[in-house]
Parts: structure tokens; sequence; C-alpha cells
């Protein structure tokens, strides 16, 4: 218990440390100039944040869109864009777009699209005290706003389940999968 309040003044450093970061810095200049017009997705960026209101944790999945015009951002960057808003106190509509806000502001895409979806310990933990409930906001910027087929692609995209497993595991030669021939 000694060390406690070093250990919660080290955890919250870290869990607001967004509010120091610079966003040029975080991109690291990887925006490139590409022939490339189609959408760009990252989805399923597991974040963490914590409710202004509380000071407790609300935690999720953000899914990010673009459709380039002449600029692309490193894949990479996306998740840590998305890191450096949900580490600062927060809501989530906010959170929301200051990611598309700044994809917008970085490489003047076409459209942008971001949602994210979470549970906010402030809803399960006290007052309404529902455990199951999560929450969902979106920013559609651009094509996405303007095209509702851009923005049903994108929707529809986000629903499907990736096919690329996060680990190559192969069945045993013992075991068969239901329906193989």
């Amino acid at each position: 218990m000694l060390n406690t309040p070093k250990r919660v003044e080290k955890a919250f450093k870290f869990l607001t440390s967004g509010y120091d970061a610079d966003i040029d810095v975080v991109l690291n200049n990887a925006l490139f100039t590409v022939d490339y017009s189609e959408m760009v997705i990252v989805k399923d960026i597991d974040f963490y944040s914590l409710c202004e209101h509380h000071l407790l944790p609300f935690f999720g999945k953000c899914h990010v869109a673009y459709i380039p015009s002449t600029k692309v951002i490193g894949l990479s960057k996306i998740p840590r864009l998305v890191d450096v808003f949900a580490r600062r106190l927060q809501v989530q509509e906010r959170l929301t777009n200051q990611i598309a806000d700044t994809v917008r502001e970085k490489i003047a895409p076409l459209g942008v699209a971001v949602v994210m979806e979470a549970t906010h310990l402030c809803m399960s933990m006290r007052g309404v005290e529902k455990q199951n409930s999560f929450a969902v906001t979106s920013a559609m910027l651009g094509a996405f706003r303007d095209n509702s087929r851009t923005r049903m692609e994108f929707l529809e995209l986000l629903r499907l389940r990736s096919v690329i497993p996060a680990t190559s595991v192969r069945p045993s030669a013992g075991l068969a999968c239901v329906g193989e021939d």
C-alpha cells in the first residue's frame, strides 16, 4: 500500500499521455502520395479511455476508413492516432470526431468515417448499472456523409469478420470440420 500513490500517479500519467502527444511526431511523416482512390479501412482497433465525468474507463473497438485523394497514412499510424485521443479524459462522441477530423486535416481525403463501439464502466458499475450495454458513435465526413452507397459499403464491410486468423493455427489431422467432405 505504501507505493500505491506512486503507482496511481504513474498510471494516470500514462492514461492521460495523449495531452502531451504531438500528432505530427506520432505520424512521423508516414504520409505517402499514391495513385489509389478506393476505401482504406483499419478496423477492430482496441482502445481504452477514461470518462471525463467519472474518471472511469470506457473501452472497445474503433473502425477508421477513408478514401484517399492523393495521400495515404501508414496503416500502423491509424491505431496510434486513436491512442493519442483515447489517452485523454474523454467523452466517446468527441473522441470519434477528433479522430475523423485529424485524418481529414492531415491527408485531405475524399471522405473519412469513424465508428466506435464501447463499454462504459460509468454505466456498468454505477448509475444505471447496465452491464451488457454499449455505446456506438460515428463520424461521417465527405463522401461517407454525402453518398449513401459509400457509407453503406463501409458499414457492410465492418460487419464482415476477418478470415485472416491472428495466428496460424492448423487443425490437427484427427479433427474434421463439420460439413467437410
